[in-house]
């Protein structure tokens, strides 16, 4: 009896445990899971690109050579074209990059952060604010991770940069992945997603937050395709391990939301915290 009742039990939670992996109302539901499973299957194609970069793979090279000549004819015949790639990737730099992470971090915590409040008695006490802490924790772990992991690799690799008889831009350093690539992807990411809450209701707000992102990323990292300091197989690497890392840490503060009690986030809709929209700008509830 005993033994059969133990029974049950067990099956009862292996089937509870198949059904909350797919809730989307449990800290390991749908939205989690779908999100692991992305950062999962993008970080598949970069563990691939790696290899065949390690591996010099005859195709590969051919395919970046290829592409660095023609772009670099391209840059040698426009010197406009030159100084417009050369403005974007000094403005949308690492560095740059950071700095802009660092100062929506610093505004999470201030808009966050309890502040004196005078009740009828006219003793002071603390106003009830929005915790935005964790958020800011996740902007700062999302960009450090990345930077860490994309310096990492750059040595572990060790690809050096295309060698031009003209060249028309220099950079030091190894080559795979883009750091340019990786940061933009990582910062625009992570920008997108903190404040993607105050375009709720506001469709083609969305969708211009969207675009700029995109726009983001991917002209940082064909700026540096065009001036001839990177492999488009650089770039593409740099791309792929941001979305993984922003997949990853995404998934990683939706299931502290959800063990904290917080509902389930529609991320590409609302970004990682929902709740951003609903405090006012000195950070009390609305």
């Amino acid at each position: 009896m005993n033994a059969s009742g133990a029974g049950s039990r067990t099956a009862s939670h292996q089937r509870s445990w198949r059904s909350r992996r797919l809730d989307p109302d449990h800290s390991l539901g749908l939205r989690l899971t779908l999100a692991a499973a992305a950062a999962f299957l993008v970080l598949v194609p970069f563990t691939l690109l790696a290899l065949l970069v390690l591996a010099a793979w005859p195709p590969l090279f051919r395919l970046d050579a290829t592409v660095s000549d023609a772009l670099h004819r391209y840059a040698l015949d426009h010197p406009a074209w030159v100084r417009v790639m050369s403005v974007w990737t000094d403005v949308f730099a690492p560095n740059p990059l950071r700095a802009a992470a660092a100062v929506v971090v610093a505004w999470l915590l201030l808009r966050g952060a309890p502040r004196p409040a005078v009740i009828r008695s006219g003793a002071p006490s603390r106003g009830a604010k929005a915790e935005l802490w964790p958020l800011a924790l996740w902007v700062v772990t999302t960009m450090a991770v990345g930077g860490l992991l994309g310096g990492l690799l750059k040595v572990l690799v060790g690809r050096q940069r295309p060698s031009l008889l003209d060249p028309v831009a220099r950079a030091t350093g190894f080559a795979f992945p883009s750091g340019h690539a990786l940061n933009a992807t990582l910062a625009a990411g992570v920008l997108l997603l903190v404040f993607l809450p105050f375009t709720q209701g506001r469709r083609p707000l969305r969708w211009a937050l969207w675009v700029v992102a995109v726009l983001i990323a991917v002209v940082t990292g064909l700026s540096r395709i065009a001036l001839g300091v990177h492999w488009t197989s650089d770039v593409v690497g740099g791309w792929l391990l941001g979305l993984a890392v922003l997949a990853a840490t995404a998934a990683a503060f939706t299931t502290w939301r959800a063990r904290t009690g917080h509902r389930p986030a529609r991320t590409v809709r609302e970004g990682v915290e929902p709740e951003l929209a609903d405090t006012r700008p000195d950070g009390t509830p609305r």
